[in-house]
């Protein structure tokens, strides 16, 4: 009997700290609901005829099945999105919004069309990535560099400093960059680096202190507030359902 494919699938994508993924939906009974965790990026997500964008999350948004349609889609690194869509990434904060209502429609069912009719339709949303990243040029360094800062622990004040910006400053762009502003993002990503080590085996208490929380029970309350879950919850859901190998899970469409 032919193994089953995957219904989730990643790849790195050739545009700097982007992934490419795909869902397809199974046939059959439609899955369980899914939480999406927020991980501080932006995904362009096509399904059949529609380019949907999703805006940073502050939250888990809730994929019900029925809104589980087959797609493929780029998951793009904070930052990113907005110099691509050319809108500040704060306007589309908690949102999922068709590209027909931030781009020209003639534009967007130009992009739709060629999507729909190529063989791989995750290549051809990541070409479009690409060569509209070379039109626009990559993302400002000092927000490559406050993101990578963050992720790698750095306090709100050292992270600003190191890129050489103020606090109103580093607001002001973390907002148009990554929706929120840089204790937020700072939060977001000591999660998921959390979640990360716990993936790999690391007890919940080893896992919070590398990530940058005071102790378990910090990482705890973090996870409550940004995931809405406790993490035996979470692990435990994922044990059952194992599609999904990255932490903050495919944000198919609502």
């Amino acid at each position: 009997m032919p193994q089953e494919r995957p219904r989730y699938q990643e790849r790195p994508s050739r545009l700097p700290g982007a992934v490419v993924w795909t869902w397809d939906a199974p046939e059959g009974a439609p899955p369980a609901p899914r939480s999406v965790l927020p991980d501080g990026c932006m995904d362009l997500i096509w399904t059949g005829g529609r380019i949907v964008v999703a805006g940073p999350d502050t939250h888990a948004f809730q994929v019900e099945p029925q809104n589980r349609a087959s797609c493929a889609a780029i998951r793009l690194a904070p930052g990113t999105a907005p110099v691509l869509l050319g809108v500040p990434a704060h306007e589309l904060r908690d949102h999922r919004a068709d590209l027909a209502d931030l781009w020209p429609s003639a534009t967007v069912r130009r992009l739709t069309d060629r999507i729909d009719e190529a063989s791989d339709p995750a290549a051809a949303l990541e070409y479009f990535a690409l060569d509209r990243i070379a039109d626009t040029g990559p993302p400002d360094p000092r927000t490559v560099a406050v993101a990578e800062g963050l992720r790698r622990g750095r306090t709100v004040a050292a992270t600003a400093a190191e890129a050489g910006l103020g606090a109103r400053q580093l607001h002001r762009r973390s907002l148009a960059a990554f929706g929120y502003g840089p204790k937020t993002l700072a939060r977001i990503l000591r999660l998921q680096r959390a979640l990360e080590l716990i993936r790999t085996g690391l007890p919940y208490a080893e896992a919070a202190c590398a990530a940058g929380c005071t102790d378990q029970a910090h990482l705890a309350r973090e996870m409550r507030d940004l995931a809405g879950t406790t993490l035996g919850a979470y692990f435990g859901a994922a044990a059952a359902n194992s599609e999904t190998p990255h932490p903050s899970g495919s944000r198919t469409t609502a």
